[in-house]
């Protein structure tokens, strides 16, 4: 698993009915729907294992999984918002709660992803592998 899809732009209105928690190993099927939609390739079992270990966090509302952000200790595996939360600051909320608890992110993410970084205040970088990919790093400051 790696990159963000869909996760928002922050320049949308924001959910007031989302709620970030930890995600349980009984909404597998509803993270991977919401990773699915957002065209990353995540694997089944790494994002089972990941729920196990409270590393997922998903974004509620209604009941329902809209988003969610899964966790290699401070590595940002995936972060994706479902099609019809895009821009509306689920993928902000989902990092921010990830922050919280570990004081420091790190991201790799193609260039349509970066704006998404940087409206969150990540030092970004190439990563000089000539993929077109960048690095970001974010700390609780």
């Amino acid at each position: 698993m790696d990159d963000a899809a869909g996760a928002d732009d922050t320049a949308g209105a924001d959910d007031d009915d989302i709620r970030v928690r930890e995600g349980d190993p009984d909404e597998l099927v509803a993270v991977m729907r919401v990773l699915d939609a957002g065209l990353l390739e995540a694997d089944a079992g790494e994002v089972r294992d990941r729920l196990a270990a409270g590393d997922c966090l998903v974004a509620e509302a209604s009941g329902r999984v809209v988003g969610a952000l899964a966790l290699d200790g401070d590595y940002i595996d995936a972060v994706a918002a479902s099609p019809s939360r895009r821009g509306r600051g689920v993928g902000t909320r989902l990092v921010r709660a990830a922050l919280d608890r570990r004081g420091r992110l790190v991201a790799d993410f193609d260039g349509g992803i970066r704006p998404f970084y940087e409206a969150l205040g990540f030092d970004i970088e190439e990563r000089g592998d000539d993929d077109g990919r960048f690095r970001g790093v974010l700390r609780d400051e």
